[in-house]
């Protein structure tokens, strides 16, 4: 009698399942927000902002020139000087409160916004991105009238004004990280989002409206870089907050040295992903797959690096290569979507170039036979296996779905590994003994350390690195300290 087996790589499809952008208001061109209101540039200027899954244009945005980016910090300025400022606590802590509100009865709009402009599955922005958005605000919400509470025997006050630049690959979440504890310290806000995904930073500043949020309060001006380095740059700044890359992170300490300007600075990573040979593997797997490939490896703590323990090397491979064999690639739109789209040509010209280093370099590279849509920016999830501690693939960000695997026998050789990178970001250790995973913790030079999971947040728990991949807290109580001075 012949056995019938379910061959789970057999070809099987999910029906398409897109999300529909029906509900979605975008307009089809966007002004700056200074001062409460939409405002035209000086320069007259207007860039498009393009869906990387079809390079479809989505809207043409303002371009900030230099009299703009005044405009916008002299609203801030007089804001914070005579109302912001004044505002008890309590007061502050009520708008907050009512700008998460106001996310989450438009989160639907906003994640299928987010996935548009950024190419990012509809599940994370949904899931993910959109709701602890809304969570950073409640949380910061409830500390705006504890400040002293906060730092008790301190007596904290607020700065000023602060110029926030956000990057592209968690555009609304990192626009509430930064916004969320300036207004509950106090503070008055110009804010940059990146200029590939300028759309959920526009929408909240209609939210911010709708809100009935004084005024100045919150500001939003739109541009490439010198529209950034010309906030960082504007002497009536009082803290500069920058997520982005490491090159640029250090071009704004240079301009802001020998100023009095505060500054948090979260940069770039290369985290290592660490599995010993007593972890659990289906876990573990699971984990690294949501690390690197699930948000297209555009994340600067993504665990880019993947040690494992030489006893159960080929366990994992096995399993790590039969997971992505079922990865769905496609529209970021699609529910069943695990791979989205590459936020920018720009960008897959130099994941690409990557994965040529890799090749050139030997080691061993693997990708699923997948298939990828005609148009659009698209990168199949990669792998580079036997690859040695000096390769570029080991230490320098690439920003995209590319693993770089290697291989250790010993607990004092994974950590050496580890750590031999001018990052300092974040990490993960799977293993079940406990003692193992804080022995690890103590010795990884990483600013956060997961353990038995991967790429976890929470508005509670701080998050930043050190090295080269910045200073400073975001999240937590720890995330209001930058934007408050002691007498």
């Amino acid at each position: 009698m012949k056995e019938n087996k379910l061959d789970l790589n057999s070809g099987w499809e999910f029906a398409p399942a897109p999300e529909s952008t029906a509900h979605i208001q975008l307009k089809k061109k966007y002004d700056l927000f200074i001062g409460g209101k939409w405002v035209k540039p000086k320069s007259g200027k207007y860039f498009k902002t393009v869906n990387p899954s079809n390079e479809e244009v989505l809207a043409e945005v303002a371009e900030a020139n230099e009299k703009d980016v005044d405009l916008a910090v002299k609203a801030a300025r007089k804001a914070y000087n005579e109302v912001w400022s004044k505002l008890s606590g309590k007061e502050r802590g009520k708008y907050i409160y009512r700008i998460a509100r106001l996310i989450q009865e438009r989160a639907r709009e906003f994640a299928v916004i987010e996935s548009l402009d950024g190419g990012k599955p509809i599940r994370e922005s949904r899931d993910v991105d959109v709701p602890l958005a809304a969570a950073h605000f409640f949380y910061y919400a409830g500390w705006a009238d504890k400040l002293e509470y906060a730092f008790p025997n301190r007596k904290p006050k607020s700065l000023g004004v602060a110029a926030q630049i956000t990057p592209w690959n968690f555009p609304m979440l990192m626009v509430a990280w930064k916004i969320a504890p300036a207004l509950a310290a106090g503070n008055t806000v110009v804010l940059k989002p990146a200029e590939t995904t300028p759309l959920t930073a526009l929408k909240l500043a209609e939210l911010i409206q709708d809100a009935g949020l004084p005024d100045g309060v919150v500001n939003i001006v739109t541009g490439y870089g010198q529209t950034g380095a010309m906030m960082v740059e504007h002497p009536d700044i009082d803290k500069v907050a920058f997520t982005g890359s490491t090159g640029v992170g250090k071009i704004i300490m240079k301009a802001i040295a020998g100023t009095s300007k505060k500054s948090t600075m979260e940069l770039g990573g290369k985290a290592a992903n660490i599995i010993f040979e007593d972890a659990p593997l289906d876990q573990a797997v699971e984990g690294v797959i949501n690390g690197i490939f699930f948000n297209q490896g555009h994340v600067c703590c993504a665990g880019s690096r993947l040690f494992i323990q030489e006893s159960v090397y080929d366990v994992v491979m096995r399993k790590l290569k039969d997971r992505m064999s079922n990865l769905v690639v496609g529209d970021p739109l699609d529910k069943n979507t695990d791979v989205g789209a590459i936020n920018s040509k720009k960008q897959l010209d130099i994941i690409n170039n990557y994965i040529k280093v890799g090749k050139d370099e030997g080691a061993e590279f693997y990708q699923p036979t997948c298939s990828t849509p005609k148009k659009g920016y698209w990168c199949k999830p990669t792998l580079f296996t036997n690859v040695a501690q000096s390769s570029r693939l080991a230490q320098e960000e690439i920003f995209g779905p590319v693993l770089a695997i290697q291989t250790f026998r010993t607990v004092d050789e994974v950590i050496a590994k580890a750590n031999n990178t001018p990052y300092g970001l974040s990490a993960g250790v799977w293993s079940d003994k406990g003692s193992k995973v804080f022995n690890l913790t103590s010795k990884l030079k990483a600013g956060v350390v997961w353990a038995n999971t991967y790429n976890k947040f929470d508005p509670t728990s701080p998050f930043g690195g050190y090295k080269e991949s910045g200073h400073g807290r975001e999240g937590g109580v720890q995330g209001l300290e930058p934007y408050v001075k002691f007498n």
